[in-house]
């Protein structure tokens, strides 16, 4: 499958494509005539990528774990350490987001009952 069929078949922007082809993770993915093959592992490999990316990874974020990934042995606990800081960072954000909506709802709360003494 060629860079193109993966993009428009998996919905992978280009960019992305060849961002992963760039960190050098493709070792199955082969040249025939100057265009990308993909198999079956590399796309396993960009579904992963996708996931990580879908989940607020950045780009460098994404080629550690990835790198990572494809070492296996070993590398267990530094991608649940990566994991688990990110998920720290995300529940840190959602907390910050929840507090926002206390405020905006407070706000709120205070334009109505300004509104019911006009109308009382």
């Amino acid at each position: 499958m060629t860079i193109h069929e993966a993009s428009e078949r998996y919905n992978i922007p280009l960019e992305i494509l060849r961002e992963y082809e760039s960190w050098g993770l493709c070792g199955t993915v082969k040249t025939v005539m100057g265009v990308w093959q993909y198999d079956d592992t590399d796309l396993e490999r960009l579904s992963m990528i996708m996931t990580l990316h879908d989940v607020g990874f950045e780009n460098a974020e994404i080629e550690t774990y990835m790198k990572l990934l494809l070492e296996q042995e070993g590398t267990e606990a530094q991608r649940l350490r990566i994991l688990d800081e990110k998920r720290g960072r995300t529940l840190d954000e959602i907390h910050f987001r929840e507090k926002q909506l206390e405020r905006l709802d407070y706000l709120r709360y205070h334009i109505r009952k300004q509104q019911e003494a006009k109308q009382g």
